[in-house]
């Protein structure tokens, strides 16, 4: 059985790249650790931009990493269990993450921030540039 395509109009051409990203998306719904996307206005000299925070309660600087591939934004976290330790209750388990963030064209990385156990990521929104480009129409005999 094959698959109806959710892109598949006539008139949506070369968007099959959104497509698989769609579904790439759709498996990665994992929801540790927690986080927030909030919108922040621009301000008086700065772009409108997007502020990412994941709660990392017990991560240093160290055990984190931000990197940018292949249009996407990837946060990893990497914390082990050190000392050997006998509980009598375990609820905060050294457990590894990564998320992923798949970037617009044009979306920039500006900052990236750890502060009492949040990481905060801030992004700058592109302005979308109108382009208007005229065809012009070749007359065949």
């Amino acid at each position: 059985m094959s698959r109806v395509s959710t892109l598949s109009s006539p008139f949506l051409l070369g968007f099959d790249d959104i497509e698989r990203t769609l579904d790439r998306i759709a498996k990665a719904a994992d929801g540790y650790p927690p986080y927030n996307i909030e919108r922040i206005a621009r301000d008086g000299t700065g772009p409108e931009r997007l502020r990412i925070t994941l709660a990392v309660a017990g991560f240093t600087r160290d055990q984190l990493d931000v990197t940018i591939e292949e249009k996407q934004l990837l946060i990893r976290g990497r914390q082990q269990d050190e000392t050997p330790r006998q509980y009598l209750h375990r609820g905060i388990a050294a457990r590894q993450f990564q998320r992923t963030y798949v970037l617009a064209e044009g979306m920039e990385v500006l900052a990236a921030e750890l502060k009492n156990g949040l990481l905060s990521i801030d992004l700058a929104r592109p302005q979308p540039e109108r382009v208007v480009k005229t065809i012009a129409i070749n007359e065949r005999e």
